[in-house]
């Protein structure tokens, strides 16, 4: 029997490769044909998903389980858009540069919905759609960046283990711990497996 059931979370997260095109950088950016890539592939590259009840993140059992599991402490909110956000134009200008942080960057869509675009094992650009609901965690030493898309407005919940620290590091900054651990635990592990299956 073929399982119909799709992933609940698809309704809030979804991911496809980019085009190459300079157009406007809140348009989707497909490829032609379009490519999606499954929320499977992307925990492959240490993106962690969920989808979580946004209406009720306050008394949400599933989101305190996931932040006393893995120890977030501190939460802010983040508005995202013209209106609420200072500096706005400058603000999307730096998320959108390319860059890494040294800690897990959490991000929990509560309203609207934006892109982070996470690059794959060969550097090409995977853009993942976060709409309300939908709760992402790029691991350490990953580069990415972040725009809004034509709806050009986001609320996020950010959350830290302890005091909250966003340093982002624009590319190339390869000699950083996070770096090298991010491409041992993702990167080199599953080269080292497809070569064990070449030779099976």
């Amino acid at each position: 029997m073929v399982a119909t059931d799709k992933d609940p979370r698809e309704e809030v997260i979804q991911a496809w490769y980019m085009d190459d095109s300079d157009a406007d950088q809140r348009l989707p950016h497909h490829k032609e044909p379009k490519e999606f890539v499954s929320l499977d592939q992307l925990a492959k590259l240490g993106v962690l998903s969920w989808r979580l009840d946004a209406d009720n993140p306050d008394t949400d059992p599933e989101l305190k389980k996931i932040r006393e599991d893995r120890g977030y402490s501190y939460m802010d909110v983040c508005e995202v858009c013209p209106e609420k956000l200072p500096n706005y134009e400058e603000k999307i200008k730096n998320f959108f540069e390319e860059h890494l942080h040294t800690d897990e960057e959490i991000r929990y869509c509560v309203a609207g919905s934006g892109y982070f675009d996470v690059r794959d094992r060969n550097e090409a650009w995977i853009r993942v759609w976060v709409k309300k609901g939908g709760m992402i965690i790029l691991p350490a030493g990953m580069y990415h960046r972040f725009t809004l898309d034509e709806s050009n407005y986001i609320k996020a919940l950010r959350f830290f283990v302890g005091e909250p620290v966003w340093t982002p590091y624009n590319r190339p900054h390869d000699h950083l711990p996070a770096r090298k651990e991010y491409i041992q635990a993702f990167l080199e592990k599953d080269v080292a497996n497809h070569a064990v299956d070449a030779t099976a």
